[in-house]
C-alpha cells in the first residue's frame, strides 16, 4: 500500500501553483498531476495484488494519463475502436489491452480486428451475434463474454449498468454463448460483468452480488480453463468535503469473498478511481449579477466544459483561489456557465468569497468524465488540458479555436462522415457462410485505401 491519503480534496491543491497555471495557459483550463494517478494506480494494485488491474479508459483518454497509467504496468480496458487507437499509441502492447465494446458498430470491428497484433488482444462480446461479426472478420483470439448479472449499481441510474438490458448476454444464457464460442474455435480466456460506475455506501452490496453471481458462473465453466473474471464497475471517490473515502481494502476483501474459490483471476477495471481527484478545472468568473433569490457567478466554463452537473446532477466542489487578504464576506452563490441551457448551472447554494469579475475558480474531483465528455455544443471550442508532473507542467491537449469549429466542414467527407461514396456503417458482405472472396471492408468505405476508417 502507498502512504498518500486516500483521496485528494480540492483544498489540497496548492492555489498559486494553479494561479500561475492560469495565467501562463488562460481558462477554462483543466489540469491533470501525472503525479497522484501514479499515486492511485500504487493504492489500486496494493488492495487486489493477485488481481489483473485495468484501466477503464474512457475515464480520461488524454496521452499523458495512458502514457502514464501503461508505465505503471496495468491494463488497458477500451470500449470503443478509438479508445484502442488511443491506447496502442500510449504504448499499451495489443496483449495489454480488453476491448469490451456495447453493440459496436461495423467499422469498429472492421478497425479492431484487422490490427497487427488483433489476435493479441481480448475482445468481450456482449451479444451471441456478435461472435458472428468477429468470426467474419478473421478474429480468432481471446475472447471473453459480457454477462448481464441482473444486479447493477452506480452513483445515479444513468451509469448503472448491471441489470440493463443493453448491457451482456442474459446470464441464463451465458454459460451456453461460452461454449458455443469454445466450439466454434474461439479462445474464451474469461467472463465480464460491469455493475456500473462510481460505486460506493450502498451500491456495495450489489456489487458483491453481482461478484457472487460471476463467481458461480466461473464454476459452472471451470471446465474451459478460464483465466480471468472480470468484476467491472467503478469505484467511488467522495466529490462532497465531507464524504469519507472508499475503504478500498474493505471493498478488496469483500471482493475475494464473494468470488470465492476459482482457479480464474479476479480482475478489476476502474476509471474513476485512477484520475478523479487527479484533475481540477479552473475557470474565470465573467459575470455578476445580483438577483431577488441569489448571487449569479457567470464562469467561462459551461455545460460543454464539464457535463457532470447537467448531466447527472453530479456535485463538484468549488473553490475560489484568490488571496484572502484583504479577506471578504462570504456570499451564497448560483455558479453558471454561459451556455443556453438552463441546466448549465455548475452548483447552487455554493458559498465564495464576495466574487468579483475576474475570480479564478478551482472545480474538484474533474479528472474523470471531464474533458472527455466536454463538446462544442453552442460552437464552443473546447479546452486546454496541463500535465502536471514532478513539478513540471506542459500542455498535453491544446486550446480549441474558433476555426477548428468548422475545420472538418470542408474536404472529401459527406455531411454523414462518410467518403462520399454513400454506404452506411454496416456489417454487409461480413457475415458468415458468404462466398470466399467477399470483400470484408466494403461496407466501412476504406476500400479507398485508407488503413483507417476515421
Amino acid at each position: 500500500m502507498t502512504d498518500n491519503p486516500a483521496v485528494r480534496r480540492l483544498a489540497d491543491w496548492r492555489a498559486e501553483t494553479l494561479r500561475d497555471l492560469a495565467d501562463e495557459f488562460g481558462t477554462p483550463l483543466y489540469v491533470t498531476d501525472l503525479e497522484r494517478v501514479r499515486e492511485n494506480a500504487a493504492r489500486l494494485r496494493g488492495a487486489f495484488p493477485d488481481a489483473d488491474v485495468a484501466y477503464a479508459v474512457k475515464a480520461n483518454t488524454t496521452r499523458a494519463v495512458l502514457e502514464t497509467l501503461e508505465s505503471t504496468g496495468v491494463d488497458a480496458e477500451c470500449a470503443a475502436a478509438g479508445e484502442v487507437k488511443r491506447a496502442l499509441d500510449a504504448g499499451f502492447p495489443a496483449s495489454r489491452i480488453r476491448y469490451t465494446a456495447v453493440n459496436p458498430p461495423a467499422r469498429d470491428l472492421d478497425y479492431v480486428c484487422s490490427l497487427e497484433h488483433a489476435n493479441e488482444m481480448t475482445v468481450t462480446v456482449g451479444a451471441e451475434d456478435t461472435l458472428d461479426r468477429v468470426a467474419a472478420r478473421g478474429f480468432d483470439g481471446p475472447l471473453c463474454v459480457r454477462v448481464n448479472p441482473g444486479v447493477g449499481a452506480g452513483h445515479h441510474e444513468k451509469v448503472s449498468t448491471g441489470a440493463e438490458p443493453k448491457f451482456g448476454v442474459p446470464y441464463d444464457r451465458a454459460e451456453r454463448v461460452a461454449r458455443d464460442a469454445a466450439d466454434r474455435g474461439f479462445d474464451p480466456v474469461g467472463i465480464h460483468a460491469h455493475a456500473g460506475s462510481g460505486i460506493s455506501g450502498e451500491g456495495l452490496s450489489a456489487h458483491r452480488e453481482l461478484v457472487r453471481r460471476m463467481g458461480d458462473l466461473a464454476r459452472e465453466l471451470a471446465d474451459l480453463d478460464l483465466e480471468f473474471v472480470a468484476v467491472g464497475g467503478g469505484f467511488g471517490v467522495p466529490y462532497r468535503e465531507t464524504e469519507p473515502p472508499l475503504d478500498l481494502d474493505a471493498v478488496a476483501t469483500a471482493t475475494r469473498d464473494a468470488l470465492g474459490d476459482l482457479g480464474a483471476r479476479l480482475a478489476i477495471e476502474p476509471g474513476r478511481y485512477f484520475v478523479a481527484d487527479a484533475g481540477v478545472l479552473l475557470t474565470t468568473v465573467n459575470t455578476v449579477k445580483e438577483t431577488p433569490g441569489t448571487t449569479v457567478v457567470g464562469i467561462d466554463a459551461g455545460m460543454t466544459t464539464l457535463l457532470r452537473p447537467a448531466m447527472y446532477d453530479a456535485y463538484h466542489a468549488v473553490r475560489s483561489l484568490e488571496p484572502d487578504q484583504p479577506p471578504r464576506d462570504a456570499v451564497s452563490c448560483e455558479i453558471s456557465g454561459p451556455v443556453c441551457e438552463t441546466a448549465d448551472v455548475l452548483g447552487r447554494g455554493r458559498t465564495l468569497p464576495d466574487p468579483t469579475r475576474g475570480d479564478l475558480l478551482a472545480v474538484g474531483n474533474a479528472g474523470a468524465y471531464g474533458y472527455e465528455m466536454s463538446s462544442q455544443y453552442n460552437s464552443r471550442p473546447r479546452p486546454a488540458v496541463v500535465a502536471l508532473d514532478g513539478g513540471e507542467a506542459r500542455l498535453a491537449v491544446g486550446r480549441e479555436t474558433l476555426a477548428d469549429l468548422t475545420r472538418l466542414e470542408t474536404g472529401d467527407r459527406d455531411a454523414d462522415g462518410s467518403d462520399g461514396t454513400g454506404r452506411g456503417d454496416s456489417d454487409r458482405g461480413c457475415q458468415v457462410g458468404e462466398a470466399a472472396g467477399t470483400d470484408m471492408t466494403d461496407d466501412t468505405g476504406s476500400a479507398d485505401g485508407r488503413e483507417e476508417p476515421w
